[in-house]
C-alpha cells in the first residue's frame, strides 16, 4: 500500500475539484479503486501504487483544466479518468489544450469549450476542411458544435449566410395527421437547430437574421435545383437522407462555402430495406482532398454519464453474432 497527499492551490480550487457532496472524488475513487481522503485544502490518495499515480495524475489534469477556467462536471471527471491522456506529458498538454481553448461565447457571455478530445478534433477539421462529416451517437455534441461554427463563420463576415437543414422523415407518425400548414408540420424536425441558434444569438437576433435571409432553416426537400454560395451549411439527421438525397445536397455547394454533415448511422428512421445516404457516402468519398470524416464514440458523450453506459450496452447487444437487427 502506498500514501500520496496532494495540496491544493486554495478553497475555490478545492471545492470545484471535490464537487458537490464531494461527488467527483467519490467518482475518483470508484473508478480508479483508490481510498481518497480530503482535509481542507489536502487529498490523501491510499492505495496500490499504479492506483495511487493514476489517481494523482488526473487530479493533476483536474487542477489545470480548474486553472484554465473550466468548471468541473462529473462528465469532465469521468472523461480524464477513462482516458490515457493523463499517463504521459505529451497526453496531459494535449487535454488542457483541447478543453480550456475558447471556441466562442454563447448569448449570455458562457465561453463555449470542447469537452472532448474528440470534439476538439471535430472543432479542427471544420476550420480546415470544406467539407466535414461528423458521425456517431447522440449527445456528442455534433449538431450543437456545427451551429456555433456556422454563427462564427457568419459573425466574423466568412460566409453571407447560415442553411440548416434535416430530412423530414416521418418517425413513427404521419405528417399529414399533424396540425397547421406545411411549415408547421415540419418545424419540430427542425427545433434542434432552433435551440443551437438561440443558445448562440438569442431569439430576437435569431428571428432578425431568418427576417433577413442571413439564416436560413427547411427542409432538405427545399435545397433542390439550388447553388449556394459564401454559406455555411449544415444537414443534420443525415443518416435519414437516401442515397440520392445525400448526392443531392452535396452537390448544391457553391464558391466560397463549407459544409458540415451530421448524423448516427445507428439511429435511421428509414423504412425498412432503405438504404441511408450516410451510409453510403463514406464508402464513395473516402480519400477526396477537403473532405473528412470524424468519428466519435461513447468516451465523447457530454450528456448524463449513464448514456455512455447505455451506449456501451448497445453496441455490446449489436455486436453479439447472434444479434437480430432491429431495423431501426
Amino acid at each position: 500500500m502506498e500514501e500520496l497527499r496532494v495540496n491544493l492551490e486554495n478553497e475555490r480550487e478545492a471545492m470545484s475539484l471535490f464537487g458537490p457532496e464531494d461527488a467527483h472524488l467519490r467518482l475518483l475513487a470508484e473508478k480508479i479503486r483508490c481510498r481518497v481522503v480530503a482535509r481542507g485544502t489536502e487529498i490523501i490518495l491510499t492505495g496500490e501504487s499504479e492506483q495511487v499515480k493514476r489517481a494523482a495524475a488526473v487530479i493533476d489534469e483536474l487542477q489545470k483544466l480548474i486553472r484554465a477556467g473550466n468548471a468541473l462536471t462529473p462528465s469532465d471527471v469521468l472523461y480524464v479518468i477513462s482516458g490515457p491522456e493523463a499517463d504521459s506529458p505529451e497526453g496531459k498538454n494535449r487535454l488542457t489544450e483541447s478543453l480550456t481553448k475558447v471556441i466562442a461565447t454563447t448569448q449570455r457571455g458562457r465561453p463555449i469549450k470542447a469537452k472532448t478530445i474528440g470534439q476538439d478534433r471535430y472543432i479542427r477539421a471544420m476550420e480546415r476542411e470544406s467539407i466535414v462529416f461528423g458521425i456517431g451517437p447522440a449527445g456528442t455534441g455534433k449538431t450543437y458544435l456545427a451551429v456555433v461554427m456556422a454563427v462564427k463563420a457568419l459573425k466574423n463576415k466568412e460566409v453571407n449566410r447560415i442553411v440548416l437543414t434535416r430530412p423530414a422523415v416521418e418517425a413513427g407518425e404521419k405528417l399529414g395527421f399533424l396540425p397547421g400548414d406545411l411549415q408547421e408540420k415540419v418545424n419540430p424536425y427542425l427545433r434542434p437547430l432552433y435551440d443551437a441558434l438561440f443558445d448562440q444569438l438569442g431569439p430576437e437576433t435569431t428571428a432578425r437574421f431568418l427576417e433577413k435571409g442571413a439564416i436560413e432553416i427547411a427542409p432538405l426537400a427545399y435545397m433542390r435545383g439550388r447553388t449556394l454560395d459564401d454559406s455555411f451549411v449544415i444537414l443534420d439527421e443525415a443518416q435519414n437522407t437516401s442515397p440520392e438525397q445525400m448526392k443531392m445536397f452535396l452537390t448544391r455547394l457553391g464558391y466560397g462555402s463549407k459544409a458540415v454533415v451530421t448524423g448516427d448511422v445507428t439511429q435511421t428512421d428509414l423504412p425498412r430495406g432503405q438504404y441511408s445516404g450516410l451510409v453510403e457516402v463514406q464508402r464513395i468519398l473516402t480519400g477526396i482532398e477537403d473532405i473528412s470524416f470524424h468519428y466519435f464514440t461513447a468516451r465523447d458523450v457530454v450528456r448524463n454519464p449513464l448514456v455512455q453506459s447505455i451506449i456501451h450496452a448497445y453496441e455490446t447487444e449489436e455486436s453479439r453474432p447472434d444479434a437480430a437487427g432491429s431495423g431501426a
